[in-house]
């Protein structure tokens, strides 16, 4: 790859976001609020002190995983869109393995067992039935939501509070990287983990079955490839990563290192991931990147609205135009390459 192709992706992004900020402060003028106090509050909140830095970066961790999920999968031709439920049942095994064995490395292997085995029912409908992945994906999503909601309220029901679960024991625990901050362990395996999923996508046998599925199915049959194993590894691997990431939140975000009633401290990571993904050109590396923005924007949202009087519902707002801004291109590109194969 010579390097204007390579740097074509990245600064499609980089445009995107330009514009998409540039749209998000016209929003924010036409509704009575001053765009650039805003943006300048939103930049202090992320990245204006070290506390402002670490809640970026800890943000960024379980939607860096998540995304690497989304990637990996549509880097085989599948729009995975079921890292929402494996997220969940990530959390919930690390809670389980840690009260059992107060260890956090097995707290990790049970989120990448959990993550791994509930990515296979939409791998195998999609392989020996012909399910489509988003109906399945969709469809498990909530049988996850479900399933580990009465476990959050059954189970693992913490008898002192419940607003929460028990909590991950404190032998268990990932350590923190700067202290009295929420910045853990966690954030180095999501980049450790990126890193990985980039060597075995270019620098694998497994990893260029994979891609070539992708590209073309059907040539790749003629190439000796196995377009089937190819697609059940892309979800099993991708169930690993959201799987590592419900595991990482609950062992590495303090204060509670737990999951909270309702599930809403580990709700809507694995749609936050095809974001990152999409930002990141479906590539592990952009992910680090991408992953890194979205936390930044999650981080500066409560400044924003504290320092620059601008309501939370407005910063979804600007933070949704920026997404769909700097999306576009990626989800663009994507569709092409589905319907491509599909008339193949």
């Amino acid at each position: 790859m010579n390097g204007k192709n390579f740097l074509k992706p990245f600064m499609e992004s980089i445009i995107a976001v330009t514009i998409g900020v540039l749209v998000g402060a016209i929003v924010l003028a036409f509704s009575g609020y001053s765009p650039l106090e805003a943006y300048k509050a939103l930049l202090d909140g992320a990245l204006g002190s070290k506390y402002g830095i670490a809640l970026t970066l800890s943000s960024a961790t379980p939607i860096m995983l998540t995304g690497l999920t989304f990637a990996i999968s549509a880097r085989t031709g599948i729009f995975n869109i079921g890292a929402e439920g494996t997220v969940y049942f990530g959390a919930i095994a690390a809670i389980a393995f840690t009260a059992a064995f107060a260890n956090p490395l097995m707290g990790l292997l049970g989120g990448i067992l959990f993550g791994a085995a509930w990515s296979l029912p939409a791998a195998f409908l999609k392989v020996y039935r012909g399910v489509h992945e988003v109906i399945s994906t969709i469809m498990l999503n909530w049988i996850a939501f479900f399933g580990a909601l009465y476990i959050v309220l059954g189970p693992l029901a913490n008898p002192n509070d419940p607003n929460k679960t028990i909590s991950v024991p404190e032998s268990a625990r990932l350590g923190l990287i700067l202290k009295e901050t929420d910045l853990s362990w966690g954030f180095v395996i999501a980049v450790i983990a990126a890193l990985l999923s980039y060597y075995l996508l270019w620098h694998t046998v497994l990893g260029y079955g994979m891609r070539a599925s992708g590209y073309n199915e059907r040539a790749s049959k003629y190439g000796g490839i196995n377009p089937k194993l190819a697609i059940i590894w892309s979800f099993v691997i991708g169930g690993i990563m959201s799987g590592l990431a419900g595991a990482v939140e609950v062992m590495g975000r303090p204060p509670s290192y737990a999951i909270s009633q309702g599930m809403a401290n580990i709700h809507g990571y694995g749609f936050d991931g095809i974001g990152v993904s999409l930002v990141g050109r479906n590539h592990p590396l952009g992910i680090i990147l991408s992953g890194i923005f979205f936390g930044m924007l999650k981080a500066g949202a409560t400044s924003m609205q504290i320092e620059a009087g601008v309501p939370l519902e407005m910063v979804k707002v600007v933070q949704g135009i920026i997404v769909v801004a700097v999306a576009v291109p990626g989800l663009w590109d994507l569709v092409k390459n589905l319907f491509g194969r599909g008339r193949q």
